[in-house]
């Protein structure tokens, strides 16, 4: 499912498809601006998504095999909640 596929569903439940554009869109950027502010986002039967900080490390260049520093970085975690989880 994609985003526009999503604006259909949503759609089916409101009385447009601009409203139900609008609502996802929204809902996409709020939880944007939340992970941009560090702040874990938590959806309720859904899940969680949060920023992690990943340490620096050393890794090894497959090609040459000389090490190299990897720098640290952030990146997006996303955690099931156990109702998503039981449905699989």
């Amino acid at each position: 499912m994609n985003k526009a596929d999503l604006i259909e569903a949503v759609a089916k439940n409101t009385n447009t498809k601009k409203e139900a554009q609008m609502a996802v869109e929204t809902l996409l950027e709020t939880i944007k601006n939340s992970l941009k502010k560090r702040e874990p986002v938590a959806i309720s039967g859904f899940g969680t998504f949060k920023v992690k900080e990943t340490k620096p490390r050393q890794g090894r260049n497959p090609k040459t095999g000389e090490t190299i520093q990897i720098p640290a970085k952030k990146k997006i975690a996303f955690r099931a909640s156990k109702e998503l989880k039981s449905i699989l």
